[in-house]
């Protein structure tokens, strides 16, 4: 028996069965809530529950804890209603119009930027496009019926190429298979646009982006994007990595800062090597960020990589430098399991 699923503080309406999570429910009837991994893993989706009573569903411990459980929080891409549920969540309005859609795609181009990164350019079947926001994901669809998803690293109007930054994971199933076996012109398919980890263009507060080892290709469509239709705002962008090579593209984002006097660049290493001779930054990201902000909070924040370094600077920046919760945005990367 489905029961009803009502909004605040946007008042909207829609139904979910009772084996179906809020965020299926939501998506299915056009209702963009906040999300990311889909998994219970990152803790984008998460929300209130005002009235009712929902079956919290297998998600991470990190993700939610059992004090926000009591708080009344939970993850709407894990929850499944058990009774006419309220909740509070604001939702994303800009990608109501943008359906995802099931694509094939051509392997149009390998290229490796780095050790452990791939560079995959996909090409769409003629006369097709994909529209999607700067920022947002595709989810890789196997033969096994597993997914995979990637962050889309192009800028929606630079798109004759889907763009993916693809990062070795010892064991993972799909990146062992583009380093050593794929080819260009292979077939994919994919099932996107997906996530809502955009830049919210309604606002004039100054930017602060940070993205650890490959949550640098949301940043990079973002930027891009940014750039492209003339957003003036002040943007910082901390991409932090283990040793130099990490930075896979730093030349890039070096090339920005010459070019826009409204954006700078702060790379940040965790384990530079003798070979690096590194002067610059060191330590955790977000750490280096608290370095150089004491208040946030007229700012938006976008963090995209590994859950460990999106969790941190959650905390810290709205717990210690006094950042909107609602005005941090993320996409926290998950792995999937390793193959045996």
């Amino acid at each position: 028996m489905p029961h009803k699923i009502t909004v605040k503080p946007s008042g909207h309406e829609f139904s979910a069965e009772a084996d179906e999570s809020i965020l299926d429910a939501a998506l299915r009837e056009g209702r963009t809530l906040p999300y990311g991994c889909r998994n219970g893993a990152c803790g984008v989706c998460k929300g209130k529950i005002l009235e009712g009573a929902v079956d919290y569903g297998n998600y991470q411990a990190h993700a939610l804890s059992e004090a926000e459980k009591a708080a009344g929080l939970a993850l709407f891409c894990c929850a499944k209603p058990k009774t006419d549920v309220v909740i509070e969540v604001h939702e994303v309005a800009d990608t109501q119009d943008i359906k995802p859609k099931t694509m094939p795609c051509k392997v149009e181009k390998i290229e490796m930027a780095a050790e452990d990164v791939a560079v995959l350019s996909l090409k769409l079947p003629a006369g097709e496009r994909l529209q999607f926001l700067a920022g947002q994901y595709i989810d890789i669809l196997l033969k096994d019926g597993k997914r995979r998803a990637y962050s889309l690293a192009n800028a929606p109007h630079d798109d004759n190429y889907l763009q993916l930054h693809i990062r070795r994971v010892p064991g993972g199933s799909f990146s062992d298979h583009v380093f050593t076996e794929m080819h260009e012109k292979a077939i994919l398919r994919f099932e996107g646009p997906l996530g809502s980890f955009f830049l919210r263009e309604d606002s004039d507060k100054p930017i602060l982006l940070l993205a650890s080892g490959t949550g640098f290709a949301p940043v990079k469509a973002m930027l891009e994007h940014a750039f492209h239709h003339g957003i003036k705002r002040s943007v910082t962008f901390y991409w932090g990595a283990y040793g130099l090579a990490d930075l896979y593209m730093r030349e890039l984002p070096e090339k920005w800062a010459r070019e826009h006097a409204h954006f700078k660049f702060v790379p940040v290493l965790s384990e530079p090597k003798a070979e690096d001779r590194w002067q610059g930054r060191t330590g955790f990201l977000h750490q280096a960020v608290m370095a150089d902000f004491t208040d946030l909070g007229g700012y938006q924040v976008y963090a995209c990589g590994s859950p460990v370094m999106v969790e941190a600077a959650h905390h810290a920046f709205t717990a210690e430098r006094g950042l909107p919760s609602e005005e941090f945005y993320s996409d926290a990367f998950t792995f999937s399991k390793p193959k045996a």
